[in-house]
């Protein structure tokens, strides 16, 4: 079994769409009994709202469902509960790593860093941006969940 948690700012943004997108590729490659998906936010903004709409339709558009995912703040247990947790970009893995106990930071990582051939290292927030911010950030989550995948698939071996 492996779990992975994708953490944004206010987890209405990327940090679900990581979540529909991987939770999709598990499914389709029958993995879903031995990979656990969620997601978080580092501050309480929307906790217990749904995605923001722009993500939900640029995901539908591409195949993924966000509708049933609602958001929550990190919270301690993640730490020890989550063997990946992944940052959207290295704002949060910096608030992450102050908040993780010493013996858990090997858990953490920018959730881009399994896309090297992107040459990035954070998902830009797409949240106040305009024009195709959120099919962008789509597309850089898609190749980086590839690559997650891959490495799912190595440790599950």
């Amino acid at each position: 079994m492996v779990k992975v948690l994708f953490v944004c700012t206010g987890n209405i943004c990327r940090s679900p769409t990581a979540d529909g997108v991987l939770r999709t590729m598990v499914a389709s490659e029958g993995l879903s009994g031995q990979v656990v998906v969620d997601s978080a936010g580092t501050h309480a903004y929307h906790v217990g709202e749904p995605p923001d709409r722009r993500s939900t339709e640029a995901a539908r558009r591409r195949g993924f469902d966000l509708k049933d995912l609602r958001a929550r703040q990190l919270k301690k247990s993640d730490f020890d509960e989550f063997d990946l947790l992944l940052a959207m970009d290295r704002g949060h893995l910096d608030i992450m790593s102050r908040a993780c106990p010493p013996d858990r930071r090997d858990r953490l990582a920018l959730f881009l860093s399994f896309a090297p051939h992107l040459g990035i290292e954070d998902v830009p927030d797409p949240y106040y941006g305009q024009g195709d911010g959120f099919e962008r950030v789509l597309d850089m989550i898609e190749a980086g969940s590839a690559g997650l995948l891959a490495h799912i698939r190595d440790r599950l071996a």
